[in-house]
């Protein structure tokens, strides 16, 4: 079975409020499905076309119904709200290796 990907591709209006509402919490979430950031935000350098996001996030899950459960769980429904208030975000799930 192959390993799944979600990337997050974020804006932040409120980086304090994200922090607080979402970004102090959403790590237990991740690792109670079994997931584990790739990447979570560092320095972004476009080599071909200018990436419009100005934070970027990749956690891999062992496989996708791993990453399903982990989104649709009771605990990190409770916190997307903090996420949206203060940013704008695309999330994509891929699978892969």
């Amino acid at each position: 079975m192959p390993k799944a990907y979600v990337v997050g591709q974020l804006n932040l209006s409120n980086p304090e409020a994200f922090k607080e509402d979402y970004g102090s919490k959403v790590l237990a979430t991740v690792e109670k499905f079994h997931g584990r950031y790739i990447v979570r935000g560092g320095e972004i350098t476009n080599l071909e076309e200018v990436f419009p996001w100005g934070r970027a996030v990749i956690i891999e899950f062992p496989d996708k119904e791993a990453a399903l459960a982990w989104y649709h769980s009771p605990e990190y429904q409770e916190i997307i709200p903090g996420r949206l208030q203060s940013s704008t975000t695309l999330l994509t799930l891929l699978e892969g290796v």
